[in-house]
C-alpha cells in the first residue's frame, strides 16, 4: 500500500549569487592519523578558471587510522586554492556548509563565521576549520570512506547573503579519506521469551544473541531484584543462546547472563470462577499527511545574470503516522515533475532540485526511531528521504515529521517566466 501527497514549487527567473569563495570546511585532527591528498573536480555556480565554470581543487584530509563505532573523532580537511575566480574585491563574512558522506551516512559540517578578504581574479585559499565526525553504529569491522557531496558557502556583504555552491563531478566525490572501524563484539542481549507470561510452574525458553559459545545461565527478577528462579542452557558458535527456566515466583523480567531482560507477565492463580475478558486490537493505518497537500514552496524571484545560480529553501515537514501495531518498517521516497509553464510552453529542462532530508520523532511514546536519507537530487526516479527499520521481534511504529532543506539550481540562461514543478512524497 502506498500513500502520497504533492507539493507545488514555484521558481521565477533571476538571481543574486556572487562568486566569492569556494572554501570547504576543515577540521583539526589528532596527532596520530593518516593523511591523504585528493584532487576533486568541482562544478561551481560562479565564474572559474575553466570556461564551463568548473575546476580542480586539492583536499588534504587527516583522519584517525582506527576508531570504534559510536566514537566522535576529529578530521582535518584542508582545501587547496578554490576553483572560483572572484569577480569583485570585497571583504565578506563567510559560513560554509559541507555535506559529507561517512560510509552511507550523510553528515553536514558547518564552519564558524570567517571574515574573508578576496581580490578580483585571485582564487581564495580557504583556511581549515574544526569540527567532529561520529562513526556510525553498525559499522564494526568495516572501513568507512569519507566523501564530499556538496559545499555551500554563504557570504554576507552589506546585510545581504550571497550563496555559492560547489558540487563534485561525479557526485559524491572520490574518497578523501577513510577510517577503519574496530570489529568489536556486540553486547549480549536477551531477545525473546517463549512464552512471555504464565503462573507458577510455567516453563520458559529464553533466547539471546551475541553470547560467547558455551554454557549460559538465566534468571528471573521482580522490580530489578532476582526472585531465585534460575535456569541453564548453551550458546552456539554464532552467539545464539537458548536457556530453560521454570517460573515459580512472581516475576516481571527474565534475562540470560547479565544481559538486559525481556518483560514477563506473571499470572497469579486466583480461586473462584474464571471470567475471560477479550479485546481485539485492530491495526491502524500507515499514513502520510496532510492528505490535502502542503502549501507551495516558493523560491521567490531571481534575475538572469549569465551565470548558473542556486537558491535555498526548506520543505515544510510532513507527518508520518504508523499505527499498524506490528514490526514492519517503511520507506518514504520523493519524485518530481519538470519545471514548466504550461501556459507559455517554456521549460527549465536543466534545472536541478535537491533535498537535505530530516526526520524527527514527534510522539515521545513512539516505539521506533526514524532515519533521514542521504542528500540528493529529486528527479523522476524515487529518492529515499526517510525510513523506519523493521523491528524483527520488537514492536515498531510511531509519529514522525519529515522535511528538510531544499535547493534549486538554475542554468545561466533561460526564458524569463514563472515555472512550476510538482514534488510528490510517497510512503510504503
Amino acid at each position: 500500500m502506498s500513500t502520497s501527497y504533492r507539493r507545488r514549487i514555484l521558481a521565477g527567473a533571476g538571481a543574486l549569487t556572487l562568486a566569492l569563495a569556494g572554501g570547504v570546511v576543515g577540521l583539526a585532527g589528532p596527532a596520530q592519523a593518516a593523511t591523504k591528498t585528493t584532487t576533486i573536480f568541482m562544478n561551481c555556480d560562479a565564474p572559474a578558471p575553466q570556461a564551463d565554470g568548473s575546476g580542480n581543487q586539492n583536499f588534504t584530509v587527516t583522519l584517525p587510522d582506527t576508531a570504534k563505532a559510536g566514537d566522535t573523532v576529529p578530521v582535518t580537511i584542508d582545501p587547496g586554492p578554490s576553483p572560483l575566480l572572484p569577480a569583485f574585491s570585497v571583504t565578506t563574512d563567510n559560513t560554509t556548509k559541507v555535506h559529507l558522506l561517512v560510509g552511507t551516512k550523510a553528515v553536514t559540517v558547518t564552519s564558524p563565521v570567517e571574515t574573508v578578504t578576496v581580490v578580483a581574479g585571485v582564487p581564495l585559499d580557504a583556511k581549515p576549520f574544526t569540527a567532529n565526525l561520529t562513526i556510525p553504529d553498525g559499522t564494526e569491522g568495516t572501513t568507512l570512506d569519507v566523501k564530499i557531496d556538496q559545499a555551500v558557502t554563504d557570504a554576507v556583504l552589506g546585510g545581504m547573503t550571497y550563496t555559492t555552491t560547489c558540487t563534485p563531478q561525479p557526485r559524491p566525490s572520490a574518497s578523501v579519506g577513510s577510517v577503519a572501524v574496530e570489529a568489536l563484539p556486540k553486547d549480549p542481549v536477551t531477545t525473546k521469551l517463549t512464552p512471555n507470561s504464565g503462573g507458577p510452574g510455567t516453563a520458559v525458553v529464553a533466547t539471546g544473541a551475541n553470547f560467547p559459545a558455551g554454557a549460559v545461565t538465566c534468571a528471573a527478577s521482580l522490580s530489578g531484584t532476582d526472585t531465585g528462579d534460575t535456569g541453564s542452557g548453551t550458546a552456539d558458535a554464532s552467539g545464539v543462546a537458548t536457556c530453560n527456566i521454570t517460573i515459580t515466583k512472581k516475576a516481571d523480567s527474565v534475562r540470560i547472563g547479565t544481559a538486559p531482560g525481556k518483560a514477563f507477565s506473571y499470572v497469579a492463580p486466583v480461586e473462584g470462577v474464571p471470567h475471560p475478558v477479550d479485546i481485539e486490537v485492530l491495526p491502524g493505518p500507515l499514513a502520510l499527511g496532510p492528505t490535502a497537500g502542503l502549501p507551495a514552496l516558493d523560491f521567490g524571484s531571481i534575475t538572469i545574470n549569465g551565470k548558473k545560480q542556486s537558491v535555498v529553501g526548506a520543505f515544510n515537514a510532513a507527518t508520518v503516522q504508523d499505527f499498524r501495531g506490528g514490526s514492519l518498517g517503511w520507506d518514504l521516497t520523493v519524485t518530481r515533475t519538470p519545471f514548466l509553464n504550461t501556459a507559455t510552453g517554456h521549460a527549465l529542462a536543466t534545472a536541478g532540485l535537491g533535498i537535505q532530508p530530516a526526520c524527527t520523532v514527534t510522539n515521545p511514546d513512539s516505539p521506533s526511531a526514524c532515519s533521514a536519507g542521504a542528500p540528493g537530487a529529486i528527479t523522476d526516479v524515487p529518492l529515499k528521504v526517510a525510513s523506519q527499520a523493521p523491528g524483527g521481534d520488537e514492536l515498531t511504529g510511531g509519529e514522525f515529521a519529515v522535511g528538510g532543506g531544499a535547493m534549486i539550481q538554475l542554468p545561466a540562461f533561460m526564458f524569463a517566466d514563472t515555472y512550476q514543478s510538482v514534488v510528490t512524497f510517497s510512503i510504503a
